[in-house]
């Protein structure tokens, strides 16, 4: 849990509020870092006066300050609208009244605050009942139609804390999904999808594909695979973990993609491989994201079989040694070094003494 106290800030305006997530956190005993508060008023001309002004964001009225070694974010109470649905919102007005600042928000649970000055909580919503009663609630009947990457973040909550979608909330998401604006901003959708399944949760995944939330990136069908990528996942571990369960969806089209995430993407085999040379060609220069998604689409069984076995084995000879044997420099080395894996991966015992007999045997 935050110790919201830590924060020496001296001030009896009764206009500054910690807002959202980390009021959410503290009251369910949760830990969080991050430290949001926001003034009712404009932020950058009242909350200067805590410290040392770091950075100012005049569009959005926010400031960074510096505040006794901590770098503490202000934002002024704004409201917002959508002119363009899931796209980003424009900033209508700052310096409105904290009811309106509250209810431009996601869910419920995100629009609690409290004073800084008295501590008191400020409910205009309902979230406090709400997390009673482990309910996700958006705010209003458009949340879904303006801000389509609500449904990932709802998705992350109800892993993260336990929740569940409301009846009426429930509803809105299955009519969204069933009528699909893919106009969208997919930078969004992509830092959502990041989020949720970097937790590496395989009942996330389950709701992600049963409640076909994965509509929001690829319209075409997709079946839940038979396998537990959490497990698969904690066996071998990934740095993209999310590109794991997201790769499963084959058309990533709409996401933007870094190179090295393509990458991942274009190294996984189409067909099955059938021989473990050929396992070990297609993978030697790979990530190991790309051979999870092997085993997830393709052959899980082989895949282990590289990662546990054979991904081991390397030949001892090198171009060197093929020198100092009087073979010069050619593309002949890459067919000596596969023949050379070939028995390798059938006998791997075989010395360097055993390659080097080989290679004068088959080769001279």
């Amino acid at each position: 849990m935050l110790d919201m106290d830590i924060i020496n800030i001296k001030d009896n305006s009764n206009k500054l509020f910690y807002i959202g997530g980390v009021v959410r956190d503290e009251i369910l005993g949760k830990k969080s870092f991050d430290i949001d508060i926001t003034y009712v008023g404009n932020a950058i001309e009242y909350c200067s006066k805590f410290g040392e002004v770091i950075q100012e964001n005049p569009d959005f009225g926010t400031v960074r300050v510096n505040v006794d070694g901590k770098e503490v974010d202000f934002a002024s109470t704004r409201s917002e609208s959508y002119p363009k649905k899931g796209h980003l919102p424009v900033v209508e007005k700052i310096g409105c009244s904290l009811k309106e600042d509250v209810l431009r928000r996601d869910f419920t649970i995100n629009a609690l605050a409290k004073s800084v000055t008295t501590g008191e909580i400020v409910d205009y919503t309902g979230g406090l009942d709400d997390l009673r009663n482990k309910k996700l609630k958006v705010l209003h009947d458009e949340s879904f139609i303006d801000d389509p990457t609500r449904i990932i973040r709802g998705l992350k909550f109800s892993i993260r804390f336990g929740f569940e979608l409301d009846e009426h909330t429930k509803k809105l998401q299955e009519n969204y999904l069933a009528d699909i604006n893919y106009d969208m901003s997919y930078k969004r959708v992509k830092k959502e999808l990041v989020e949720t399944f970097n937790l590496n949760s395989q009942l996330a995944f389950e709701k992600f594909i049963n409640e076909k939330i994965y509509k929001l990136v690829t319209p075409f069908d997709v079946s839940l695979p038979n396998i537990n990528i959490e497990k698969l996942i904690n066996c071998y571990g990934a740095e993209y973990v999310w590109l794991v369960y997201i790769g499963v969806l084959g058309d990533l089209s709409h996401l933007p993609l870094t190179k090295v995430e393509q990458k991942i993407l274009d190294d996984v085999p189409i067909n099955v491989l059938k021989t473990d040379f050929d396992l070990y060609k297609a993978f030697e220069n790979t990530r190991i994201e790309s051979v999870l998604l092997y085993a997830i689409l393709k052959d899980e069984k082989g895949a282990r079989k590289y990662l546990d076995k054979l991904c081991k084995i390397k030949i001892s000879v090198t171009g060197t040694d093929l020198q100092n044997l009087g073979i010069k420099p050619s593309p002949k080395y890459s067919l000596i070094f596969d023949e050379i894996l070939k028995l390798k991966l059938e006998k791997p015992q075989l010395t360097y003494d055993q390659e080097i007999e080989f290679i004068r045997h088959s080769f001279f």
